[in-house]
């Protein structure tokens, strides 16, 4: 059973804090891109310490397995309440569709101002989840794995980028823009690690080496 459901970390206060700022989240205008910020580099490596490696079974999988784009506020679904987050002077129309505005892909460092050239990114993939443990979760918490804010997991870039990405792990894949590098590994591991899923041998690896670095 995954981390977050086997015992709760927040506190009531934080809990608190953490509604006060979506609600201003939701009633501000505009937005600036805003990954939540990952871990320290020290607290990776120690959560990176601690993960299950094992090797990796995707027998079984499905996307549709992971309900994705839920309503999140009023109109909105993630995708949008991630354009809007992830945005600068983002426009939306009745629907909360962004009709206007800019976005940075820290992925590939290109800056888009039509809503259509960004995908949504997991930055752990589904199908990685999948792999490293989110096959034995119920529907509901695959559902706040695919759509989760709080984490640094959902992020706004290139949809080319993201394609090519796929559901490859950093021993594969890693953004082309160097000094983003620290920032992906540390959010990959504090979700694995939130989410109580494993590694395997060669993604640890890679982890380990990219995290010296950071």
């Amino acid at each position: 059973m995954p981390r977050f459901y086997a015992r709760r970390r927040l506190s009531i206060a934080a809990a608190v804090t953490g509604l006060i700022a979506s609600a201003a989240f939701f009633n501000s205008p505009t937005a600036s891109a805003a990954l939540p910020t990952p871990v320290s580099a020290t607290t990776a490596r120690s959560y990176l310490s601690q993960l299950t490696v094992a090797t990796e079974n995707r027998t079984g999988y499905s996307r549709d397995l992971f309900p994705h784009w839920i309503t999140i506020s009023g109109t909105c679904n993630t995708r949008e309440t991630v354009l809007k987050r992830d945005g600068t002077n983002v426009v939306t129309d009745s629907s909360c569709a962004a009709t206007s505005g800019s976005w940075y892909s820290p992925y590939d460092g290109a800056t888009w101002t039509a809503a259509s050239d960004l995908d949504i990114d997991h930055l752990v993939p589904l199908a990685e989840a999948w792999d490293s443990g989110a096959s034995k979760w119920t529907t509901a918490q695959r559902q706040a794995f695919a759509n989760d804010l709080t984490r640094p997991q959902l992020i706004a870039v290139t949809d080319d980028v993201n394609q090519a990405k796929g559901d490859q792990d950093p021993a594969t894949w890693m953004p082309s823009r160097t000094t983003y590098r620290c920032t992906y590994v540390r959010a990959w591991v504090q979700v694995k690690y939130y989410y109580d899923l494993s590694v395997d041998s060669a993604e640890k690896t890679a982890l380990t080496n990219y995290l010296a670095n950071c």
